[in-house]
This record gives structure tokens, C-alpha cells and sequence, in this order.
């Protein structure tokens, strides 16, 4: 049985952008290469109508190129990740807009839940519920303010890391590979590596040529380890598919966590 308190969900929420993705790459890709046969927009029309294959995507997806794959965006959801994952996520910048629910307009009184990191989920229960104790500490305390007349902003201060969150993130095709590559290592924060990994496997799932583990996976699975004296040293397998993945370094989210 799993332990609900640490559901995280993801959702794809224009699927439909990522098979426009594909068909604007191979389109652009094409382009480039049969300018001298455009005369008219008929002609232009008839290119990007042209039909392609899986294989054709992972050819172009492949390639050093990744302006070809910035002719769309997609939009992921994220509820249940904490607003520690909302500090790391929004590193990433280029080409990448996010958006989330704010502790100025939110009132989180009463209305609270906490995401639990898999190391304490996997630990005896005295553990999560010393921890969740804490988290409930810093949220009477943010009640206790709010009741005082500060206002949400002020008192969100008070709130936990845990803090579950929502949050909605679009990005071009190229850059969610960028970021999946890095954050799915197996140095990053377990939190980070699980959403991402959730967030891939929909990818995944819509379009296994253009997010396929060669091309999207962390740098170990894709060739070798960059992060030089900092490797952790263990190599992702080329082959591994990300359900084994997840059940190999988290089995406690498909056992029900923890003694």
C-alpha cells in the first residue's frame, strides 16, 4: 500500500504540443535543405504537410542542432512537490517560464499538506512523524500570525520547505531534454530526480523517438559521467527504461515506504 501523503503528480496539459513538436523539426529540419524548391506558400504548405517517421525524428532529435527542436512548447503540471523543488527548479531559465501558486494570495490555514523526502518516507514512522510534527509547528505558527493580522505573505515566512505546492512549467522540447538530462542524475536531490523522471516518462510515453533515453537521459546513461571527482559512480544503464529506473533507486514509493 503506498503512503499517500507523498503523492506527487505530473500532467502533460497540451499533449497535443508534442506531436506538433515533432512535425515543426522535421519541418524546419527540411527547410534548411529545400529552400530552392519553395515558390509559393503552396509549396511550403505541401513540406510541412509531408509525412515523416519515428525514425526520422530520433535522427534530427539526435542531431548537434537544437534550434530545429524550439517550434513548440510544452506545458507540464506539477501538484504535491514542495516549494524546496520550486527553489531548485526555477534555476533553469532559458526558454523556460514557470508558474506557481502564491503564498501571498494562497491561505494555506487549516487547508495544509506536507511532501515527505523519500529518505524520511523510507525511514521507521517515529521518523516522518517527527518530521511532520516540525511541519505542523511552522504552519500553527503561520496561522497564529495570520489570526494576529499579518498578511499571508508575511506569515508564509513561517511556513515549511515541505509546503506542498502547484505548479505549472512550459518549455521547448529541446530545453525539458536539458533539464531532464541534469536533473534525473542520481546526484541531485531525490525530489527533483522523482518529478523529473514522472515528468519524462509522460514525454515518454507521447513521443519515445524525441525523449528516448539516448537522447534525453542524464549524462551516464547518454555516453559517460561529466561531473568528474564529484561522480557518484554509479552509471545509469544505457538500456534501463524509466520504470526500472524509478523502482530500482525508489523502491519504497511502489512498497509503501518505510518499517
Amino acid at each position: 500500500m503506498k503512503i499517500p501523503i507523498n503523492r506527487i503528480e505530473v500532467k502533460i496539459l497540451n499533449c497535443q504540443a508534442v506531436q506538433e513538436a515533432e512535425k515543426n523539426m522535421v519541418f524546419a529540419a527540411r527547410l534548411t535543405q529545400r529552400g530552392h524548391r519553395i515558390a509559393t506558400m503552396d509549396d511550403l504548405m505541401a513540406l510541412y504537410e509531408k509525412s515523416f517517421s519515428g525514425d526520422t525524428v530520433a535522427v534530427i532529435g539526435s542531431l548537434p542542432h537544437p534550434t530545429v527542436q524550439k517550434f513548440a512548447v510544452i506545458t507540464v503540471a506539477v501538484v504535491g512537490a514542495s516549494r524546496r523543488f520550486l527553489a531548485q527548479i526555477t534555476r533553469h531559465q532559458n526558454e523556460v517560464k514557470f508558474m506557481s501558486a502564491s503564498l501571498q494570495y494562497s491561505n494555506y490555514a487549516g487547508q495544509a499538506d506536507f511532501a515527505v523526502p523519500y529518505e524520511i518516507l523510507a525511514a521507521p514512522a517515529a521518523v516522518r512523524e517527527l518530521y511532520l510534527k516540525s511541519c505542523h509547528e511552522g504552519m500553527d505558527c503561520y496561522e497564529r500570525l495570520c489570526n494576529a493580522g499579518v498578511g499571508h505573505d508575511a506569515a508564509g515566512y513561517a511556513t515549511p520547505q515541505g509546503l506542498r505546492n502547484v505548479l505549472i512549467i512550459s518549455a521547448t522540447p529541446y530545453q525539458w531534454k536539458h533539464i531532464i538530462g541534469q536533473r534525473v542524475c542520481r546526484r541531485n536531490t531525490d525530489e527533483t530526480r522523482i518529478v523529473l523522471l514522472k515528468i519524462w516518462q509522460e514525454l515518454y510515453i507521447l513521443s519515445p523517438a524525441l525523449f528516448a533515453p539516448g537522447l534525453t537521459g542524464s549524462f551516464c546513461q547518454r555516453d559517460k559521467c561529466l561531473e568528474g571527482k564529484m561522480t557518484c559512480g554509479r552509471k545509469i544503464d544505457a538500456d534501463m527504461t524509466l520504470e526500472e529506473l524509478l523502482k530500482a533507486d525508489y523502491p519504497a514509493l511502489f512498497e509503501g515506504g518505510g518499517a
